[in-house]
């Protein structure tokens, strides 16, 4: 099968040899998926009351970023055929042909298994079951039922990348709770706009992969519309920490200044439509979605830690 440049990549299975070098696993794992797994189980396991050994929530957090890649992994090997079409993922180490298919099969699912088998002898098999249920359902659920099925993909899909911060919370208390249900739905609603910006962006792409993402079963105009009622949804489930005692006064502040540029840029999003400035609104959303996140995530451990030294 030729790439969408026209040439033939070579099929390190067909040859025999595996062409593929140590830096072809590691992107095979979606790294930069994986460092935001990483972050936000972190957040839930500093989060959670009662402590853990540094050792074990370090293995903790190893296992969950190894199940995170393996996961990454699978979700690669079953959209090889797809992502040779699109020219935001052409590169990927299975479509130029750096690892065969195969190659990819089994890494990502010997080191399933592994994150699993680890998370639950060295830490608690609450954890595990949760990582477990994570990597199967963003790949057999997402990956291989929703994506191609249903413009909705991405809303019921995204349960799968909110998972992290309830595992990390599991490997401290052995169960979960509402804090964590939380955490969980702010990533949850977080992802549509999230990934419809993107999308707007990348709508041939995914036209041209017969995938119904939003943007090219519903149109432009629907997608807009459903990232600024998740924007707003998103922003007051942000301030839910603040009810229940998991975020105080500085979260409060950093989740409504931030969920305030969150929205004024769904909306700038809404009403900009046409050609490169409707591109660049989308992108310049994206974009924030990323530092929005992480800056959320970031300050209840921060806020936590200065409360500990303030008050000590």
């Amino acid at each position: 099968m030729t790439d969408i440049t026209g040439s033939t990549p070579v099929d390190a299975g067909v040859v025999g040899v595996s062409l593929a070098e140590p830096r072809d696993y590691f992107a095979l794992m979606k790294p930069r998926v994986m460092s935001l797994v990483v972050f936000t189980a972190f957040v839930g396991l500093a989060m959670a009351p009662g402590s853990i050994n540094p050792v074990i929530a370090a293995v903790a957090l190893l296992a969950i970023a190894v199940g995170a890649g393996a996961s990454g992994a699978l979700n690669m090997w079953y959209d090889a055929d797809i992502d040779r079409v699109m020219t935001r993922t052409a590169v990927r180490p299975i479509p130029s042909g750096r690892v065969s298919p195969t190659e990819a099969l089994q890494f990502g699912m010997v080191f399933s298994v592994m994150s699993v088998f680890t998370l639950g002898v060295l830490v608690g098999w609450v954890a595990a079951a949760l990582l477990a249920f994570t990597i199967f359902f963003y790949v057999v659920v997402y990956t291989m039922w929703l994506k191609r099925s249903t413009p909705q993909n991405i809303v019921i899909g995204g349960a799968a990348g909110a998972f992290p911060p309830m595992i990390g919370w599991a490997a401290v208390t052995g169960g979960v709770s509402v804090e964590s249900i939380v955490l969980f739905l702010i990533i949850f609603f977080w992802t549509p706009p999230h990934f419809w910006a993107l999308a707007l962006v990348k709508s041939d792409d995914y036209a041209r992969a017969g995938i119904p993402m939003m943007p090219v079963a519903m149109g432009e105009a629907t997608t807009r519309r459903q990232i600024l009622l998740y924007a707003v949804v998103l922003v007051a489930v942000s301030l839910v920490p603040c009810a229940i005692g998991l975020g105080g006064l500085l979260y409060g502040t950093v989740a409504t200044v931030l969920g305030a540029v969150f929205l004024a840029l769904s909306v700038r999003v809404l009403r900009v439509t046409e050609g490169a400035p409707a591109r660049k609104a989308a992108m310049r959303l994206f974009l924030f979605s990323i530092a929005y996140l992480f800056a959320l995530f970031a300050v209840l451990p921060v806020e936590r830690l200065l409360a500990t030294v303030l008050g000590s």
